[in-house]
């Protein structure tokens, strides 16, 4: 059977589990513990796609499953090799020449019986797409390493309105602490975070609204070269089983593409369960920018007030506000896509101020604001802007609910 075409026989009537049996209960006894029983409910009726088996997308897909997911459709149309046995979450050698996919659908039926699974051995592309994309998915993962391929993906999901998470760049990293999830407009240092952001923008007018999973790291190798039997450096065209996809490979520390998957996967299935998660905010910022930020925030009090005696922030309070809170943007800009230097740039622009002028400024009364729009706002007062701006008050409230319950 060609691998490259093939698919497993599904039964399309199958019913997703739930949770009456007894031993599904006792299974995801931690997971209802922790997402409440509708929560796990939700994870249970759901449907994940995922694109990409390899270092990656196996870690994904595994986590997803022993999460309860209900059903899952694996697309692949690679077989395992030797080599991947470094970062693949399932595979062993006597795997070795098995499409992918079946792979994984033969493992997982030994831990997660119940789960619909659809083993596609296919090349995701044009032709493909509207069908491996059918049944109305609750999320799509992108675990594609090739680039042209992924960035279709992404937008073929934006065109179809389907959530989307996207893996970069996991190859020639070794630093766990550095791996983030963000919006595409914000991902920074991974050149293929890069590459996939100005073809999403170039190609489908795509510039934001596409959550990824990235390193912040420098890559510390290149693709290495293709040896031919010769042992010269050959052309990699020559060597490639499908056109268009990468034959060169790029040393990896089989750690980070199981990194990168978990997250993928605990991203999704608290997406799924209705838990609400805030991902830590990619700002580009050193400590001196939160020491400048906590002397401009003593000067203007003691430029409205006086004094600033009534300053209730240290230095890791207001890298709280700043960070974590306003997400290094101005409280009327949070949709900035300013990255890298443009970020740092835009510091320069911004300020502390209290938001009730009545309350001391504390972690759970301060904004940041441009200059300008702080002289505007100090000029007015809550009660204004509730009347006058309803959705920028509620915004700005809830913000700084969150703070005074977090820290």
């Amino acid at each position: 059977m060609d691998f490259l075409s093939a698919r497993d026989e599904v039964d399309e009537e199958a019913i997703l589990p739930d949770l009456s049996d007894e031993i599904l209960v006792e299974q995801f006894t931690r997971n209802v513990q922790f997402f409440g029983l509708e929560g796990q409910k939700r994870v249970q009726a759901s449907f994940v796609i995922v694109v990409g088996l390899g270092g990656v997308g196996s870690h994904a897909a595994a986590m997803l499953l022993r999460s309860g997911v209900g059903k899952l459709r694996l697309i692949d149309f690679d077989q395992v090799s030797l080599s991947s046995l470094n970062r693949h979450a399932v595979a062993t050698r006597d795997d070795v020449g098995t499409p992918k996919a079946v792979c994984l659908k033969e493992h997982f039926s030994r831990i997660y019986p119940e789960c619909v699974i659809e083993a596609c051995s296919e090349l995701f592309d044009e032709s493909s797409a509207e069908d491996l994309l059918s049944g109305s998915p609750d999320f799509v993962l992108d675990c594609i390493d090739n680039i042209d391929t992924k960035v279709f993906l992404i937008a073929t999901c934006n065109k179809k309105s389907l959530r989307v998470l996207s893996a970069t760049g996991a190859g020639a990293r070794a630093d766990p602490t550095r791996v983030r999830i963000a919006d595409v407009c914000e991902s920074s240092i991974d050149p293929l975070s890069r590459a996939v952001r100005h073809r999403l923008r170039r190609l489908h007018g795509i510039e934001s609204g596409v959550p990824v999973v990235f390193s912040m790291e420098r890559p510390k190798a290149k693709l290495l070269p293709v040896n031919g039997v010769d042992g010269q450096e050959g052309n990699p065209s020559d060597y490639q089983i499908v056109p268009g996809f990468r034959v060169r490979i790029i040393p990896v520390l089989g750690t980070i593409p199981a990194i990168f998957g978990q997250v993928m996967a605990s991203y999704t299935i608290a997406k799924l369960a209705g838990l609400q998660v805030e991902t830590e905010p990619v700002v580009n910022l050193d400590v001196e920018h939160y020491a400048v930020l906590h002397r401009r925030l003593i000067e203007r009090e003691e430029l409205l007030y006086g004094t600033a005696d009534a300053v209730e922030v240290d230095k890791e309070e207001v890298a709280y506000v700043v960070r974590e809170l306003w997400r290094g943007k101005s409280a009327r800009n949070q949709d900035s896509h300013d990255v890298g230097r443009g970020m740092w740039r835009s510091v320069n622009k911004l300020t502390l101020t209290r938001w009730d002028h009545k309350q001391p400024p504390s972690v759970s009364n301060l904004i940041l604001l441009t200059f300008q729009e702080a002289e505007k706002h100090e000029a007015s007062s809550v009660e204004e802007i509730k009347e006058q701006e309803p959705a920028f008050y509620a915004m700005v409230t809830e913000t700084l609910n969150r703070g005074k319950k977090e820290f």
